[in-house]
């Protein structure tokens, strides 16, 4: 099978590459590493990806570039996007705009432009946050959505234009991905900063009073249901929720985290960030049905995974210096 994997420099992307890429599947991985905040890291991450075994990379910025080679496969999983609800505020809201929404808009209809019977099937990420915050129980698909910030109204979009495309003939899916962790998480991201403060011996920041609840899920079980999702004819224009089932607040994660690192940590408390749900919580009966997938990584076990990885590139510093 052909496939391509948009964002393949980013956190899920990479694995998502390298996981197709290892089940012998041909993998085209596109990405402008250039657009990241974080250019650097994302070069970095992208010449790591570029050299994998059976994957051909392939710059492109999927607002502006030609897609037809893009839009050339059996299967697209699209991952590329600008994450974050925090740095969608203010001039991030563009940047969410252009990144998330017209970027989507652009393959969809790269894809759609395709003989009818060569049109890909269309994995689209999107994210948890279109839910806003849950209530008394865990969110279904069906659920009303509720987005608290610019980066969770994207989304929102990204998912309707999805919807839109499946109408006319192109076979999508939309994966509602909840607080992904795990080796290779952004730096921006909560269990990373923790981590790294707690390897330093800072004080770990903390948004808000620690209070709030999540769905996290380890990177691998996001990649299985990726990978399900991406081999299965599913419904055209079907969300599927990927989440662990059991939220966790962050202090308890914290509590965790700390004890597999053996320390005792102090918090320093931050701002509250605006549009950041108080409780994430995943509903994944469709998942279970539609992809024989579930979540599968306990929270203490993903933990010890990420930090495990954060001492390797830590010990490769030290190796290299």
């Amino acid at each position: 099978m052909r496939v391509v994997v948009t964002g393949a420099a980013g956190f899920i992307g990479g694995h998502v590459a390298d996981a197709l890429a290892g089940a012998g599947h041909e993998v085209l991985a596109v990405d402008a590493p250039g657009r990241s905040p974080t250019p650097e890291p994302a070069r970095r991450a992208w010449a790591e990806v570029a050299a994998l075994p059976g994957v051909t990379a392939l710059e492109r910025d999927l607002a502006v570039d030609d897609l037809d080679a893009v839009a050339a496969a059996d299967v697209v999983v699209h991952l590329a996007g600008r994450p974050g609800v925090r740095s969608s505020w203010g001039g991030g809201r563009a940047a969410a705009e252009r990144d998330n929404v017209l970027a989507t808009a652009r393959l969809l209809e790269a894809c759609a432009a395709r003989p009818a019977r060569l049109r890909p099937r269309v994995v689209v990420a999107s994210s948890s946050s279109v839910y806003g915050s849950a209530g008394n129980r865990p969110n279904r698909e069906d659920d009303p959505l509720d987005p608290g910030s610019p980066y969770a109204a994207s989304k929102v979009e990204v998912e309707r234009l999805a919807g839109l495309a499946a109408e006319s003939g192109l076979r999508t899916v939309v994966l509602r991905y909840f607080s992904v962790y795990g080796p290779r998480q952004r730096p921006d991201m909560a269990f990373h900063r923790f981590i790294e403060a707690a390897l330093d011996g800072r004080p770990l920041p903390v948004f808000g009073d620690g209070r709030k609840s999540r769905s996290f899920t380890h990177v691998r079980d996001v990649v299985a249901a990726t990978l399900a999702a991406a081999a299965e004819d599913l419904p055209p224009g079907v969300a599927v929720n990927v989440g662990h089932p059991e939220p966790v607040a962050v202090r308890a994660a914290i509590k965790l985290l700390t004890g597999v690192l053996g320390v005792r940590a102090e918090i320093r408390r931050e701002a509250p960030v605006a549009g950041d749900a108080a409780l994430t919580w995943a509903d994944c009966g469709r998942a279970a049905r539609l992809l024989g997938w579930s979540a599968t990584t306990p929270l203490a076990d993903g933990l010890a995974d990420q930090i495990a990885w954060h001492r390797s590139l830590r010990a490769q510093e030290v190796a290299v210096g």
